[in-house]
């Protein structure tokens, strides 16, 4: 009688086996296999690249900063060219140089960021999931409210939201990430509508789970992949409306470095001092990209069709 080895943990058998043991070997698995999808995209693999040297920068700012952000020399730095000396990307017309305002606004952006996806994705989520499980009024009213929402363009929401708070950092956030939350509503739904009569989720009720528990426990988890994707997606336009909404004066205030207020603070020079408002822009570009390619990435790599391949 033969006997069967037991495979060893975290091997690429073990990781790739289709009778996992437990949960833990299933889960751990699972990720092993999006991220063999994801690592064969190498322009994902770029954005990745670019995330996390954001992610970087804004820790290490003040260390990677040659100057500081917010005093500048009028008298002997005003508006000095790239590659002059002690400014690699030039200053100004404060004096200021702007690699280090670069540098420190790179913390901006990604606060800005992080706080819209940690608010705006878990209201659409929990919007969502409710009004595609519930049905009924609750689903009508629900999305009703979304589409209310959705009817306004995006950037006049927030321009609207943030000129009744008041111009801010805070407030240009919170205005973000009330005019970000109706997609995700409509993904989360669309998503719990196709599996809320599913056997599984007949079988949870025969065991007597609780709406509330069925909703938390086993509808919002599926969600999550085609949440993860968009809001990653969306990550792009949140930097561009937070960069507009600093163009335009209402998002952060002077002297902070964010990234749209430095364009609009050298728009005034942009013939003949091009690189003042060019290199935050350039900046604000590749960020966007980065964002745009690991969201590509991830909606491939978490696409069950194309895992299955």
């Amino acid at each position: 009688m033969s006997v069967v080895e037991p495979l060893k943990p975290y091997s690429r058998a073990w990781l790739l086996s289709d009778r996992p043991a437990s949960r833990h070997q299933a889960r751990i698995g699972r990720a092993y296999v999006v991220w063999r999808q994801f690592s064969e995209n190498r322009l994902a693999l770029l954005g990745l690249f670019i995330i996390l040297g954001l992610i970087f920068i804004a820790i290490f700012a003040n260390v990677l900063a040659p100057h500081n952000p917010v005093q500048g020399d009028l008298r002997n730095s005003r508006l000095l060219p790239p590659g002059s000396a002690g400014f690699l990307l030039g200053t100004d017309d404060q004096g200021r140089d702007i690699l280090s305002r670069l540098l420190y606004g790179s913390r901006l952006t990604l606060f800005v960021v992080v706080l819209v996806a940690v608010i705006a994705a878990p209201v659409g989520l929990i919007v969502g999931t409710v009004s595609g499980y519930a049905g009924g009024w609750v689903d009508a009213v629900l999305m009703r409210i979304t589409d209310i929402f959705l009817a306004f363009p995006k950037l006049v929401l927030a321009l609207a939201l943030v000129a009744a708070l008041g111009p801010g950092i805070e407030n240009a956030v919170l205005a973000i990430a009330v005019t970000s939350w109706p997609p995700y509503a409509r993904i989360a739904r669309a998503e719990t509508m196709t599996f809320r009569n599913s056997e599984f989720i007949s079988a949870v009720k025969l065991m007597g789970a609780s709406p509330f528990r069925i909703v938390l426990r086993h509808v919002m988890p599926l969600c999550m992949s085609s949440l993860i994707v968009r809001v990653t997606l969306d990550m792009a336009g949140i930097i561009l409306t937070a960069a507009g909404l600093g163009f335009l004066g209402l998002g952060a205030q002077p002297p902070l470095p964010e990234w749209g207020a430095m364009i609009a603070s050298g728009r005034r020079f942009i013939l003949d001092q091009w690189w003042v408002a060019a290199m935050p822009g350039i900046a604000i570009l590749i960020v966007s990209l980065g964002f745009n390619l690991l969201g590509d990435g991830l909606r491939d790599a978490l696409d069950p069709k194309e895992a299955g391949q």
